[in-house]
């Protein structure tokens, strides 16, 4: 569990945007430092201030009532909601944000996660626009004056004016690129936030809640019991451990920090280590059926296709239901391994195959089942790093069949 606590101390420390976290009565009881950075404060300074010590002067009064309200009536709220919003710093200059925010109670008591983003820069090439409108609006007035001059003349404003346009239109599809860049990554954010405070919140209240009986428990017979809870808050741990490792996978694969490494292994006896490994996972009645026609030694990263297979293993199991088989086949195609999972589960729908391999995407038939939206968006792009591909076939209510190609030497 102490592991599990740094992943989380490290996630919240090194998130890029500010992340401030109040309680009802609007008081700050953590921040993080990119907000710390932001505002121009140190932690110590802001815990247990008001948030409005973060508004400006003139803000405070009607935004202390804008927080009643909300606390009133709390709604999730994400960015882009073309609100302009200041904030301010420590020496009292202001600069505009952009807020997303999500509540969630704990212990009887609710708690609001507010994700800030400076747009100082935004709103200065928002400013450059304007300006070169205003340019633009000022040669064509000149033209227009101009009209009766000489034809010579009348051709050469044309030109500036074309030279103006052209430049106003790589301009404006510069911001636009930038504007919807800035929307995807808002909708990840979104989903983000979602996904992590419904699966943070589960196996974290089952451990608060396990924790608080054991200490019930006190004389010999209640053993039984104790051990019970005990199991409840191994495998809750164990669920947010797998959280963390999705997320810094993530992390890493965007950093272009997991390179590959080759050696020669057994693919077979990976095959089977990795499902004596998934077995305790396993539903009553499951099992695993193989058909390997592969050479058993090969070259390529063992590391990372172990990590390929255990994502797919536990997505077939995860998906599936009791006493059905999971089949498990090998072949070689050249010097590629074609290898394929088919499960007998509940399949995915038209509308969301082309969306699965998307970071933080579920499946609408999914949203009960635990999940981070992460697995095969990680698998696709461990198995992009190999030089391979991957493919998927599914139909609702029958089962998922997945195979994924990479390259071997023998």
């Amino acid at each position: 569990m102490r592991n599990n606590l740094v992943h989380l101390t490290s996630l919240f420390e090194n998130a890029t945007e500010g992340i401030v976290v109040t309680n009802s009565q609007g008081t700050i009881i953590l921040i993080n430092p990119s907000a710390c950075l932001m505002f121009d404060y140190s932690a110590e300074e802001l815990v247990d201030q008001k948030i409005e010590v973060l508004i400006p002067a003139s803000l405070k009064k009607a935004h202390i009532k804008h927080r009643a309200e909300f606390y009133h009536d709390p709604k999730n709220r994400k960015m882009g909601h073309n609100r302009d919003l200041l904030a301010s710093r420590k020496d009292g200059t202001t600069f505009p944000v952009e807020v997303s925010l999500s509540t969630y109670v704990q212990n009887e008591e609710r708690y609001v996660i507010a994700f800030v983003i400076d747009i100082t820069r935004r709103k200065e090439v928002e400013q450059s626009i304007e300006l070169q409108q205003l340019q633009l609006e000022k040669v064509t007035e000149e033209m227009r004056l101009l009209n009766t001059d000489l034809e010579i003349k009348v051709e050469q404003r044309t030109t500036i004016l074309k030279e103006a346009l052209q430049r106003l239109e790589e301009s404006q599809n510069e911001l636009n690129q930038a504007l919807d860049k800035e929307r995807q990554l808002n909708e990840i954010k979104g989903r983000f936030v979602s996904m992590a405070s419904h699966e943070f919140r589960t196996p974290l209240s089952t451990v608060l809640s396990s924790a608080s009986l054991i200490e019930k428990y006190t004389v010999t017979d209640d053993q039984e019991k104790r051990a019970r809870h005990i199991d409840k808050i191994k495998n809750s741990v164990k669920h947010l451990n797998n959280l963390l490792e999705d997320f810094l996978s993530l992390g890493k694969l965007d950093e272009g920090k997991i390179g590959i490494h080759l050696h020669e292994f057994d693919l077979e006896e990976l095959f089977h280590d990795t499902v004596e490994e998934m077995k305790p996972q396993l539903k009553p009645g499951q099992k695993f059926i193989f058909e390997t026609k592969v050479p058993h030694l090969i070259i390529s990263d063992k590391n990372l296709i172990r990590n390929i297979l255990f994502n797919l293993f536990s997505n077939a199991i995860k998906f599936s239901d009791a006493s059905t088989s999971i089949h498990i086949s090998s072949i070689l195609k050249g010097n590629l391994a074609c290898i394929s999972i088919r499960d007998e589960g509940i399949g995915i729908s038209e509308e969301d195959k082309t969306h699965l391999f998307s970071s933080f995407f579920r499946g609408r038939n999914v949203v009960n089942i635990q999940g981070t939206g992460l697995g095969l968006h990680i698998v696709k792009k461990y198995i992009e790093l190999l030089g391979g591909s991957i493919t998927l076939d599914s139909t609702l209510g029958k089962g998922t069949k997945i195979v994924f190609t990479i390259p071997i030497k023998e």
